[in-house]
């Protein structure tokens, strides 16, 4: 009876895999060996025998996808506590393989029913990932989606101590659960180390779903030159002692009469008209920042590094306007916190994408579904009756390009040119020229100045998510669908470079301080940083939960700061490539981070209508010190919640005298 079920199993295997030839030499040679003794081949090896059934078996049953996880399930839950929360990690990845190869093999209902029974178990962690799978309803859904497309041809990284790691192995090798570890073998790539299981509050980073082809762990131990430029401004300032003898003067009276052209320049400036006993004041304030500056700026202490880029020189009167700007910066830290300015959009019926704010805080773009970007100007906006921010959105948009002056009751500058939504906008440094990005695949640069479209960039295949000045100006970067970031510089139509390595949308960019390098968060839960001048993927990020949405670098180009669609904010070392601390608070998307001047500050604005401040001087340095001892549990401190009437947070800017803007659209439904 056994020789006949083998022979079955094995004939059905060929048959199968399309092996003809083989199939018939194989019947031949039965047949052969029937005629002349069936007796003498009788005996077969148990162990062989059985082998090949229970692969038999592998191959035809449904139900062993079931039963084999059921009790992969049950051992793990049962095992020792010690070893428990590694040996866990297996079953997501096991699960949703399982899920995906029963639909791949065409058994639909058996996948719902196996998807349903154990999707609880991961919710937790794993919901987003879960409500995407969810939709896969047939073989061919498992090549459309792009999500299930990539895990499927990617393999899951897990960290496990050896022993954990042994423990698994007999399991499976003892029940002959061949099903799971086939799964295991194929889809899982074990990094095992020795000694003891680790800590339950690192399992953030030990599993990643969509893991790339590159181990993170070799490209991590890249050198990474965080520090400043050489002969950068703030270097400049430092050497003056923060300021100038002649500049004092300067920096005192004649403000009270330039109060005026202060405001047309920006809202800071406008601001600083008010009596001269204020004035007094502020000087006070200056001056006991000045004195601080070098007790707590940690952009001081930063290492300097060369450019890799070919940097544009910096007007003389531009610079000397940063100048003044980073001498009356005022000092922040958990003490003293900034001043917001909000603005905010009305009347936007839920058709504004992004919104960008000027450094100084003088000009607002905002990017909308109509492929229309407009930009206020807020020296003119003060100029208008109305109290309404958008009073003028329901003005017939028929001039060409908008010119303030033609229409008389429209407050805004209006840019057309696109030909799909604006997903994005970036100022220049100095508020000259702005970016912007489209699902048109165009990224085009438009001067703030004539108020016209200069030039248009291909490029990309898919819609640009994301387009952001370098520090510097000149060169910028963006982020597609196409799973790649770009290099470009504003002479140029062509990108200088290409960042590829990314298994999903590359959603968000942002640059370092010194330019050499930019971060890209993706789809695909990780950060990664590149290399402007290699192109190549030196750091690696994994610990995110859900898509990355927004992205900030610190002053000092030490920190990263990243935000995903879970509301989870997460602080990075880019020297080590190590997850600082995470920041738990929001309740939705995180789309936008803003460190202040100094580095002592972050801000974080979210779709739940709050705007954060979190405290980063004081929770960086401690784990640093004991980063080695134990893994860093501590969280960064809130310092405050700023709360919106009903506005969700679409951009943050700290100005260079630390004056923090924020920009939204009121909606109704938030």
């Amino acid at each position: 009876m056994e020789e006949e079920e083998i022979e079955k199993a094995v004939v059905a295997y060929l048959k199968k895999k399309g092996f003809k030839q083989t199939e018939l030499a194989f019947q031949e040679e039965q047949q052969h060996n029937n005629n002349n003794n069936s007796t003498a081949n009788s005996k077969i090896d148990p162990d062989i025998t059985k082998k090949i059934l229970s692969f038999s078996q592998f191959e035809t049953g449904r139900e062993r996808y079931q039963e084999e996880y059921s009790k992969l399930r049950s051992w793990a839950y049962s095992s020792l506590d010690l070893y428990k929360h590694e040996l866990l990690r297996v079953l997501y990845p096991v699960f949703i393989h399982c899920f995906m190869e029963l639909v791949a093999r065409g058994h639909i209902q058996e996948a719902r029913v196996f998807f349903n029974s154990y999707r609880e178990d991961h919710e937790m962690t794993h919901l987003r990932d879960l409500q995407k799978l969810e939709g896969v309803l047939s073989p061919s859904h498992l090549e459309e989606m792009e999500f299930a497309h990539s895990i499927r041809l990617s393999k899951v990284n897990i960290k496990m101590c050896q022993y954990s790691y042994d423990l698994l192995l007999q399991y499976l090798h003892k029940t002959e659960s061949i099903t799971m570890l086939g799964i295991i073998n194929e889809r899982i790539n074990f990094q095992v180390s020795p000694g003891q299981p680790g800590s339950i509050s690192d399992d953030a980073e030990v599993v990643t779903l969509v893991a790339s082809g590159h181990d993170a762990s070799l490209i991590n131990q890249k050198e990474v030159h965080w520090g400043l430029l050489e002969d950068s401004l703030e270097e400049r300032l430092e050497k003056t002692g923060g300021s100038a003898p002649d500049s004092e003067k300067f920096d005192g009276d004649p403000k009270e009469g330039e109060v005026e052209e202060n405001k047309k320049k920006s809202v800071e400036g406008g601001k600083q008209g008010a009596s001269l006993k204020k004035l007094k004041k502020d000087k006070v304030g200056v001056a006991t920042a000045k004195s601080s500056r070098t007790e707590g700026s940690t952009v001081t202490t930063a290492p300097r590094v060369k450019p890799e880029l070919a940097l544009p020189a910096i007007p003389t009167e531009v610079e000397h306007s940063i100048l003044e700007d980073l001498r009356n910066r005022v000092q922040l830290n958990n003490a003293a916190l900034p001043s917001v300015s909000f603005y905010t959009f009305v009347n936007t019926h839920n058709g504004l994408n992004c919104a960008s704010i000027s450094h100084d805080g003088s000009l607002v773009a905002g990017g909308f579904s109509d492929s229309s970007l407009k930009v206020w100007d807020m020296a003119k906006l003060g100029q208008q009756t109305g109290p309404s921010f958008l009073q003028g959105e329901t003005d017939s948009p028929s001039s060409e390009h908008g010119l303030g002056s033609s229409g008389g009751r429209r407050c805004y500058t209006l840019f057309q040119g696109h030909s799909g939504p604006v997903y994005s906008a970036s100022f220049s440094p100095y508020g000259d020229f702005l970016l912007s990005s489209s699902s048109d695949s165009t990224i085009r640069l438009w001067s703030t100045k004539l108020n016209a479209n200069l030039v248009c960039y291909k490029g990309h295949n898919y819609p640009v998510w994301d387009v952001q000045f370098s520090p510097v100006g000149h060169y910028f970067a963006s982020s597609s669908h196409d799973r790649t970031a770009r290099i470009w510089s504003m002479d140029r139509i062509q990108p200088l470079r290409i960042m590829a390595g990314h298994l999903s949308d590359v959603d968000c960019v942002q640059w370092h301080a010194n330019c050499n390098y930019i971060a890209t968060g993706s789809s695909d839960k990780t950060v990664r940083l590149w290399d402007v001048q290699t192109g190549d993927s030196v750091r690696i990020f994994i610990g995110h939960r859900s898509m990355i949405l927004s992205l900030a670098m610190s002053p000092d180009g030490r920190y990263m700061a990243s935000g995903d669609e879970d509301g989870t904010v997460m602080m990075w070392d880019l020297s080590s490539g190590r997850c600082i601390t995470p920041l738990v608070g929001h309740s939705s998307c995180v789309w936008s981070l803003a460190f202040s001047g100094e580095g002592s500050l972050l801000a974080s604005g979210s779709a739940d209508c709050t705007v954060k401040l979190w405290d980063v001087t004081t929770s960086t340095k401690a784990p640093l010190k004991e980063e080695n001892k134990s893994g860093s549990n501590n969280r960064l401190r809130s310092l405050k919640t700023l709360p919106t009437k009903a506005t969700p947070v679409y951009a943050l800017r700290f100005s260079r005298r630390n004056l923090l803007f924020a920009a939204g659209a009121f909606s109704k439904s938030a």
